[in-house]
């Protein structure tokens, strides 16, 4: 019972009536049943087939658990993919409402632009793996700078800076960020032989942050810094 190869090896003891201290120690130690001597054969097979039995159903307990965790493993990691580790924790921890205020971060809105035209030029499925070539490299330049994606919207890319958690450099961050994104686009384009730019707005201020919604819910953000950063990007000339 020691040994981890044999632990889960049904143990059964033959053992006189008078031998109660010793059946005691045996299933202290771990034995899972006992017969006693003189043994009747028939008695002993069915002891011998009921622990097998019970064998058998920890297996498949043990298989079942083992299989629990690795969805639940799947479902952390999805739901890392959507929402900020600490964000993540929050609502599994059972926290329904989630509302924060920031008073100083930075937001940026990218757009690209001729990606419109592409739609009727390309092939849906062609269309969908360059949109998500580029779009994977912005995600690794926000880890890069440790920032927070917060959502695409068709051909666009939010991120901010300095939440959830906060960050007095957001500002240089996330102008890191924008110049990083236009290197990207720039050998993006001449890798694909694409006529694309990328236009871009920041802004820096307070925000409101939370969780909206019981089905596909989203980490948001909202308030005027917000606004104002997405017609920067929208009004900025390509």
């Amino acid at each position: 019972k020691s040994d981890e190869r044999y632990h889960q090896i049904p143990v059964i003891m033959l053992s006189s009536m008078d031998e109660v201290d010793s059946i005691y120690r045996c299933f202290e130690l771990g034995a899972d049943d006992y017969v006693t001597k003189p043994f009747d054969a028939t008695i002993l097979n069915v002891r011998i087939d009921s622990n097998i039995e019970k064998k058998k159903l920890r297996d498949k307990e043990k298989q079942y658990l083992a299989q629990i965790k690795e969805e639940q493993k799947k479902s952390d990691l999805l739901l890392l993919n959507i929402l900020p580790q600490s964000i993540a924790d929050r609502l599994k921890n059972g926290e329904m409402t989630i509302v924060d205020e920031f008073k100083d971060v930075s937001v940026l809105f990218a757009d690209l632009v001729g990606f419109t035209k592409l739609t009727t030029e390309i092939p849906a499925r062609k269309l969908i793996e360059l949109l998500n070539e580029l779009f994977s490299e912005f995600d690794t330049l926000t880890e890069k700078y440790n920032l927070e994606k917060i959502k695409t919207i068709g051909d666009s890319y939010m991120v901010v800076s300095g939440l959830p958690k906060k960050n007095k450099s957001h500002g240089i961050l996330i102008a890191n960020m924008s110049l990083a994104m236009q290197n990207t686009i720039t050998n993006f384009q001449k890798k694909h032989q694409l006529k694309l730019q990328l236009r871009i707005g920041i802004n820096s201020g307070p925000v409101i942050a939370g969780v909206i919604g019981k089905k596909k819910f989203i980490y948001d953000l909202w308030g005027d810094t917000v606004n104002v950063a997405s017609r920067m990007e929208t009004s900025g000339s390509n």
